[in-house]
């Protein structure tokens, strides 16, 4: 077993965590589960989502028989939708072709819906004792700071670099706690700032301890102008108290979630066109049109202004036809809604308020 190694692993038993939800077992269901919620999400955010899921969800075949909406909204406000989608999928996917039980080997694994090479390693280690590497964005940077790579991680020759490195390294034995021990320490000790290189026990062998290039390990990429859109949501209730909602497509922004209708871009000022929006595709008109306040969500690749409309019908609304659909404000709370949407119907007075 190298130094590296055998001082992670020794590290994690006294220092590494221990108490996290989805620790201590070896089923690889809900190990699943919480590789696919930690993607690009951090540990705090995670938890209670898990939570819930296994409560609505708890075992897989309860995944796999749930219609994808019940699926997506649990999943509201997590994030990259597509993570809910390839979940849904890879539960049927595991029950129709595998006999309702994960397959054992990383290739197996790697070959299901929303799982990756460095996934399946983790679930085959933690679940089945594989000798499989990892390298998530935590294991990524600690590699890149204890062995000097230089490049941006992502990057195809960085990559290769990294995964001849996470091999090299992987024990004969222990393998789970060694796999624990990499993200534990990239996401408590050598953080993307202020790393504790004080209390890493790599902390002598780490070439950017030993150089100061800390601030400069992992390289990142370099930054570019964000693309800023703007768009403008209509809120539109009835007399009813229902809410108009319209089906988002399956790719995209917000793929699969129910959002508020989006008022096309043109030439009329945004009352005038959400009048003539209700005019065109229900047939009736607004009894008030006001606006409310703009802000913005960020999301990867872009900065998206968010201008609300809110629309009142003085009447109860005609039956819309899909992709519209009128949900009554006390079923809201349960849709699928992406985040900022449920924020919006939220400082509307239509969800309750959980934070009060």
């Amino acid at each position: 077993m190298s130094a590296f190694a055998d001082r992670l692993i020794r590290w994690q038993k006294q220092h590494g965590r221990h108490d996290l939800p989805w620790q201590h077992t070896r089923d690889p269901y809900r190990v699943w589960l919480s590789e696919i919620m930690l993607q690009q999400t951090q540990v705090a955010t995670v938890i209670p989502y898990y939570a819930r899921f296994l409560q609505r969800f708890p075992a897989l075949a309860d995944l796999a028989t749930a219609p994808v909406e019940d699926v997506m909204a649990l999943w509201s406000g997590l994030g990259y939708y597509a993570r809910a989608r390839n979940l849904h999928r890879c539960a049927q996917t595991v029950m129709r072709d595998h006999g309702g039980s994960f397959p054992r080997t990383p290739e197996a694994l790697a070959a299901l819906p929303g799982i990756g090479r460095s996934t399946a390693n983790s679930i085959a280690t933690f679940c089945f004792g594989a000798r499989s590497p990892i390298l998530d964005g935590n294991v990524k940077r600690v590699f890149c700071r204890a062995f000097g790579i230089d490049g941006v991680p992502g990057a195809a020759v960085v990559d290769k670099q990294l995964w001849a490195l996470a091999e090299a390294h992987m024990p004969a034995r222990d393998g789970d706690i060694y796999n624990q021990a990499q993200m534990d320490l990239g996401a408590t000790v050598c953080t993307r700032s202020r790393p504790r290189c004080a209390a890493c026990p790599l902390s002598d062998l780490c070439v950017a301890y030993r150089e100061g290039r800390q601030a400069e390990l992992p390289a990142r990429k370099s930054r570019r102008a964000v693309p800023e859109r703007e768009v403008t949501l209509l809120v539109i209730t009835d007399a009813r108290g229902r809410v108009l909602l319209e089906a988002r497509p399956p790719a995209g922004i917000w793929g699969g979630l129910q959002s508020l209708p989006e008022l096309p871009s043109g030439d009329l000022p945004p009352q005038e066109a959400a009048a003539f929006w209700l005019r065109e595709r229900l047939g009736v008109l607004p009894a008030t049109v006001s606006p409310a306040s703009t802000f913005t969500h960020t999301f990867t690749h872009f900065r998206l202004h968010i201008a609300p409309l809110r629309c009142a019908l003085g009447h109860a609304a005609p039956k819309a036809t899909q992709p519209l659909q009128w949900l009554p404000a006390d079923r809201l709370a349960r849709a699928a809604l992406p985040a900022p949407v449920r924020a919006i119907l939220t400082g509307a007075g239509l969800i309750p308020d959980q934070r009060q």
